[in-house]
């Protein structure tokens, strides 16, 4: 499709092409620390860093891991939740030429297993709140080194709360005892280039099974400016001395991890939320005048929004921008955003793209249940499901497949599963979507089965794996049903064997036990039979519909 007919819905302040600066994420940070560095870089629990304490701890913190032994190329596992560290850590490795590997400090030890072995991981950061799964995980993995931190234990200027040192092994290192031992904030001599790896996102496949998408240096600066691009309408009305980022996203997760950067780019206040409670964060939004930007997902926009209490934050005048992506947001709940006068976007994309694909105008048009247009330097085609070579026509569902600056430079050690998704720069996404005459897209399927859950990908077969474990199970399929809150939650269906009884309650605490809390399927129905095709395939799709056609009978 011509990029003209969506071009022209662009914001006015928007451009059709972006020359990007041949730097490293790493040196965004030295743009605020040299502009504000006084100012307030990141609030963490009533605690403050500024923009300068932020540079030099990341610089002392890259020297005390070089002085470990991680050089270019080295994979660093970062296990931690949305707190400082984890941004004084994610420089540091950067600085280094090393590479990121984001793990979620939710997952079980089996689920980050496999990650741990395919990138080779050297060294560790991990938490007190996850310091368990990782010590298995060091052992089995067999990861060289560990770094320790508590997650209250970082504060303004180097002051530590709770200072009793963690029980730890030979050869482990508490964070805060690292970064006071590294007196050294010279920026690392190492050559770094856009076409060099700095993060290795993992995203399921076709099959469920992992895959590490490689983001270069390039992919993240392309994305923090095409995003800033995007909110030119918004930024340049608010000085980056009123500018704050309201930080709900894990780090860890693409769409937080590139928003990050955007913030330190962009001289904005970091509010950093380490865990989602919403009473807490609702009490938290109330100590702020305003926030500039609060960029999180449709459960999160939900539990906000219907909160007793939501009329005390008076929102309206505190917050200026909000931005959804993860999933489809209730419209409802986006009439009762705009009621308030707060400019809202939903969006679209993927680990693969950085985070970035399409989004709906900041000013312009709006569609409802679009996820919007492309960003600058950012092509998307619709293409027919059998070959996914052709252009389908207009309002024909086809798969999405995007090329630019965002995209992915290829799966780590998987070539073969590159050269599936990828051919002549364009990245097979695997959602199904139409187009409109504006080129405006909508999502209406998804080649694969995954499931969102509040803004996480769960892959059923990892689910179904797991309940196949259990000894009194013979079958389970696990599917997406619709959820008012989360907009989809896990349903697993079950055939037990011969003779065995079991409840709801017993399957759901077995899958606690290996899969994390979000995974967990919800509901549980015992089937004497499961549909099946004529070879035997048991037909997920089935299933699905079913539930689908229950949500919509009880909606109307």
């Amino acid at each position: 499709m011509d990029k003209s007919i969506w071009q022209q819905h662009y914001d006015y302040s928007v451009p059709f092409t972006i020359r990007y600066p041949r730097i490293a994420i790493h040196d965004v940070l030295q743009i605020p620390a040299n502009a504000y560095p006084d100012k307030t870089a990141i609030v963490f629990e009533g605690r403050k860093i500024t923009f300068w304490e932020l540079r030099q701890h990341a610089l002392r913190m890259s020297n005390a891991f070089a002085a470990l032994g991680v050089e270019k190329g080295d994979r660093v596992g970062i296990h931690l939740p949305t707190c400082p560290q984890y941004l004084i850590s994610f420089y540091a490795v950067m600085s280094l030429g090393a590479i990121v590997v984001n793990l979620n400090p939710l997952y079980t030890v089996e689920e980050l297993k496999a990650t741990a072995h395919a990138t080779d991981i050297s060294l560790l950061v991990t938490s007190d709140m996850s310091v368990e799964n990782a010590r298995i995980l060091v052992k089995v993995a067999g990861i060289r080194g560990m770094v320790v931190t508590r997650i209250d234990d970082y504060g303004c200027g180097g002051t530590r709360v709770n200072p009793v040192p963690l029980e730890l092994e030979e050869g482990w290192h508490m964070f805060s005892k690292l970064l006071d031992s590294s007196k050294s904030a010279i920026k690392p001599r190492t050559e770094v280039t856009s076409d060099d790896v700095a993060v290795i996102q993992f995203t399921g496949g076709t099959t469920g099974i992992p895959k590490g998408a490689m983001l270069t240096h390039g992919n993240l600066i392309a994305a923090v400016l095409q995003y800033t691009a995007w909110m030119s309408p918004i930024l340049q009305l608010l000085p980056p001395e009123r500018r704050s980022v309201l930080m709900v996203l894990p780090l860890y997760h693409v769409y937080g991890n590139v928003l990050a950067h955007w913030a330190i780019y962009n001289c904005a206040m970091q509010i950093m939320v380490p865990r989602f409670q919403i009473d807490e964060l609702v009490d938290l939004m109330g100590t702020f005048k305003e926030i500039s930007f609060f960029p999180t997902v449709a459960t999160v926009v939900s539990a906000l929004l219907t909160h007793p209490r939501i009329d005390e934050l008076d929102l309206g005048k505190k917050l200026t921008y909000l931005n959804s992506g993860g999933g489809p947001t209730a419209l409802s709940l986006i009439e009762q955003i705009e009621d308030m006068g707060i400019y809202y976007g939903q969006g679209w994309g993927m680990s693969e793209t950085a985070a970035l694909g399409t989004n709906n105008p900041v000013f312009g048009i709006k569609k409802i249940n679009s996820i919007g247009i492309p960003y600058p330097d950012t092509d998307v085609r619709i293409v027919d499901l059998t070959e996914g070579i052709h252009d389908v026509p207009l309002g024909e569902p086809g798969e999405i497949i995007i090329k630019g600056a965002t995209v992915m430079k290829g799966y780590w050690n998987n070539p073969e599963e590159t050269a599936g998704q990828m051919k002549d720069g364009w990245l097979s996404t695997g959602d199904i979507a139409v187009q409109d005459e504006d080129g405006f897209i909508y999502i209406v399927d998804r080649k694969k089965d995954m499931i969102i859950s509040g803004g996480f990908n769960i892959y059923p077969r990892e689910v179904d794996e797991v309940i196949f474990q259990h000894p009194k199970v013979a079958f389970a399929v696990s599917v997406g049903i619709p959820d008012a809150y989360r907009g989809e939650t896990v349903k697993a269906f079950i055939v037990l064997k011969k003779g065995e009884t079991a409840t709801e309650k017993e399957i759901i605490e077995f899958c606690r036990g290996k899969l994390a809390p979000y995974k967990v399927p919800r509901r549980i129905e015992f089937r004497e039979e499961l549909p099946q095709s004529s070879v035997g395939k048991v037909l997920r799709k089935v299933l699905r519909a079913e539930e689908e056609a229950k949500y919509t009978e009880k909606s109307e």
